[in-house]
C-alpha cells in the first residue's frame, strides 16, 4: 500500500492556517465539492469544449461525466489519497479525469507530455502511485508502451497493480480505455476529500535533477485559482483557451482549467498554440482569455504582423507568464493583437503577481506585476539574508496561503529550499518598484529557463558526464531571443579523444529524458574557469557564450 501522503508533507503552522481560514483565503470545501455548486447554479451553461474531439459539455454534463469516472477509478481499486501519473495531452479527457480525481481525492501528479522514461519512473515511485495516465501515441513516440514498461520498477514501490490508462483509438491489451472510463454514467458514492488534503502534485523545474513534488491542498490551491480569476477579470461570460500543456500550473489555476470553471466559465482544450490554428480557434470559439509563454507571443506577433489580427477580435486578455517577457515584445501585444496585455510572473510553489488590467502601460510593459493576496509576504535579501535597500535587486523569499512550506518527502531539498520560519527561496533575482511591482532580473540558482521548461543544469551535467571522453562539463544557460534560454554545455575532452553535440545528444535521448532538456550547443574548452572557492565559475561562462553569440551575428 502506497505510503499516506500526510507523512511525507509540510503543513501550515496552526496559527497561520486559522489566520488563512478567518481571512477567508481558505473556504473549507473541496475543489470537487465547488465545482459541482458552479454545476448546480448554472447546469446549462458550456463549461468544455474540445474542438478534436467534436465535444462540447456544459458543467452540469462534465461533473457528470467526472462523478462517473470517479466510480471507474474506485472500481479499478483506487481509493482516496492514491496517487495517479497524468501525462496527456489538450484533451476532453485530461479535465474530466483531473475533475474525477478531485471529487474522489485521489491525487493526480502532473507530469508532462515531454517527459519520458527517467522521468516518469522517478515521478510514479517517489509519489508511489498506481496507475498512470497517457495518450496512446503522439506523433512517433508510443506512450503507452512506455507506461507498460514502466510497471516492473513501479509496483516495486507500492506492491499493488499498475493500471495503465490511455487515451486514443488503439488501446493496446492490458490497458483501460480512459475515453470510455470518461464517458457518462453513475457518480462515485461515497466521501470526498478533507479540504485540507493534497489535492494535486505539481511539479518544481528544481536546480538538483529530476522534478520535485509540489502538494497543493484544496484549500489553498481553490484559493490560487479564484483569486487568479478575480485579478484576470475571469467570470462565467469567459471563454479561456488552454493551449500549453495544461498539466502545467499556469493553464491549470492562474485562473487556468480551475479558476475558468469554478467562475461558470468556458474551458476550451487545444493541443498547441501554433498560430494559425490557435487564431482560427479564438475566433471559432469566441475566446477571450488565453495564457502563453514568451517564445509563443513572440510566434503570435509574428504571424499577426503577417497575416493580420481580425481572428482574435474576440480576445480580451493575453497572459504571458513562465519566463521573462522582453519590454519591446510587451509594447506590441496591444498594438498588434488588440488584447489587454497580462503578464504573469509566478511558480508552482505558490506566490503569483500580476499586473492587473488598469494598470498603465509602463508598468504592464516593463514590470511583472505584484502579488494578488493581501498576506503574500515577499522579501528580497542579499547573500547573507539581510533585505536589501528598496529599489536594488535581491534574492525573492515567499510566504502567503497558496505557498506550501515544504516539498513533498524532500527533506535535503527542504533544507536548501525553506528557511526555518517558513520562507521559500524561490531562487528568483528581483527588483521592486516603489508601487510595489516586481521586476525580474534574473535567477540566483542553476536553472536553465527554456520557453518556461526549467532544466536542471546539474541534470543535464550528471548526463554528459557518462560519456567515457568527458574529463569536465559544465551546462549554462545562452540566451536565445525566442526562447529565453536555451542549454549550452562548455565540455573538456579526454586527452586523445573527441565529443561531439550529436554524441551528447545521442547518450542523452538514451537516458530517457525530456528533448527539451537537451543541449543545442556545445563549446569545447581546454579549461573550465573557477571561482576563487574552487566552483565552477558560471557567471563568467554565461558572460562568454553571450559574447560568442553576438560576435557571431553579422554586422
Amino acid at each position: 500500500m502506497p505510503t499516506p501522503i500526510s507523512d511525507h508533507t509540510t503543513p501550515w503552522p496552526a496559527d497561520t492556517a486559522a489566520r488563512y481560514v478567518e481571512r477567508g483565503y481558505w473556504a473549507g470545501v473541496g475543489l470537487g465539492d465547488l465545482l459541482r455548486e458552479v454545476a448546480d447554479r448554472t447546469p446549462d451553461a458550456l463549461a468544455l469544449v474540445d474542438p478534436f474531439a467534436g465535444l462540447r459539455l456544459t458543467h452540469r454534463e462534465l461533473t457528470g461525466r467526472a462523478g462517473a469516472a470517479g466510480a471507474r477509478l474506485r472500481e479499478l481499486g483506487l481509493r482516496r489519497g492514491d496517487r495517479i501519473v497524468v501525462q496527456l495531452g489538450n484533451g476532453y479527457e485530461f479535465a474530466v479525469l483531473l475533475l474525477a480525481c478531485l471529487r474522489t481525492g485521489i491525487v493526480p501528479v502532473m507530469a508532462l507530455p515531454a517527459h519520458r522514461r527517467a522521468e516518469l519512473t522517478h515521478l510514479a515511485t517517489h509519489a508511489e502511485a498506481t496507475a498512470i495516465a497517457v495518450p496512446d501515441r503522439i506523433r512517433d513516440f508510443d506512450h503507452q508502451q512506455l507506461a507498460h514498461d514502466l510497471a516492473d520498477e513501479v509496483t516495486g514501490s507500492t506492491g499493488g497493480p499498475w493500471h495503465v490508462l490511455v487515451a486514443g483509438t488503439d488501446v493496446a491489451p492490458g490497458g483501460v480505455d480512459l475515453r470510455a472510463l470518461c464517458g457518462p454514467g453513475p457518480a462515485a458514492p461515497g466521501d470526498g476529500p478533507d479540504p485540507g488534503d493534497v489535492a494535486v502534485f505539481l511539479l518544481s523545474g528544481g536546480t538538483t535533477g529530476l522534478p520535485k513534488l509540489i502538494a497543493r491542498t484544496h484549500d489553498d490551491y481553490a484559493y490560487n485559482a479564484r483569486r487568479s480569476a478575480e485579478v484576470s477579470g475571469v467570470d462565467s461570460g469567459t471563454v479561456y483557451l488552454v493551449s500549453l500543456p495544461a498539466g502545467h500550473n499556469f493553464p491549470l489555476a492562474c485562473p487556468g482549467i480551475l479558476g475558468t470553471l469554478l467562475a461558470g466559465g468556458t474551458v476550451v482544450m487545444l493541443p498547441s498554440p501554433e498560430p494559425v490554428r490557435a487564431f482560427a480557434t479564438i475566433a471559432a470559439e469566441r475566446v477571450t482569455h488565453t495564457a502563453v509563454v514568451p517564445a509563443v507571443a513572440g510566434r503570435w506577433l509574428d504571424h499577426a504582423a503577417e497575416h493580420g489580427a481580425g481572428e482574435l477580435a474576440p480576445l480580451r486578455v493575453l497572459q504571458v507568464g513562465g519566463a521573462r517577457l522582453a519590454d519591446e515584445l510587451a509594447r506590441r501585444v496591444r498594438p498588434v493583437l488588440g488584447a489587454t496585455l497580462q503578464q504573469v510572473f509566478g511558480m508552482a510553489e505558490g506566490l503569483l503577481n500580476y499586473t492587473r488590467l488598469d494598470d498603465p502601460d509602463d508598468v504592464v510593459c516593463g514590470t511583472q506585476g505584484r502579488p494578488m493576496c493581501p498576506d503574500d509576504e515577499v522579501r528580497l535579501v542579499d547573500e547573507t539574508g539581510d533585505d536589501v535597500v528598496e529599489g536594488e535587486p535581491g534574492s525573492l523569499l515567499t510566504r502567503g496561503p497558496y505557498t506550501p512550506r515544504g516539498y513533498y518527502k524532500a527533506a535535503e531539498q527542504n533544507a536548501r529550499a525553506f528557511t526555518d520560519d517558513g520562507w521559500y527561496r524561490s531562487g528568483d533575482i528581483c527588483r521592486r518598484t516603489p508601487e510595489g511591482n516586481l521586476v525580474v532580473e534574473g535567477r540566483d540558482k542553476d536553472m536553465i529557463n527554456r520557453g518556461g521548461e526549467k532544466i536542471s543544469a546539474e541534470l543535464v551535467e550528471n548526463l554528459v558526464y557518462q560519456l567515457p571522453a568527458v574529463a569536465q562539463v559544465a551546462a549554462v544557460a545562452m540566451p536565445d531571443p525566442e526562447l529565453g534560454e536555451r542549454v549550452c554545455v562548455y565540455v573538456v575532452a579526454r586527452s586523445g579523444t573527441v565529443v561531439t553535440l550529436a554524441e551528447i545528444r545521442t547518450a542523452m535521448e538514451a537516458a530517457g529524458v525530456a528533448r527539451y532538456t537537451l543541449p543545442e550547443r556545445l563549446v569545447l574548452v581546454d579549461e573550465i574557469p573557477a571561482t576563487k572557492v574552487g566552483k565552477i565559475d558560471k557567471k563568467l561562462l554565461r558572460a562568454d557564450i553571450a559574447a560568442r553569440m553576438e560576435a557571431e551575428v553579422p554586422a
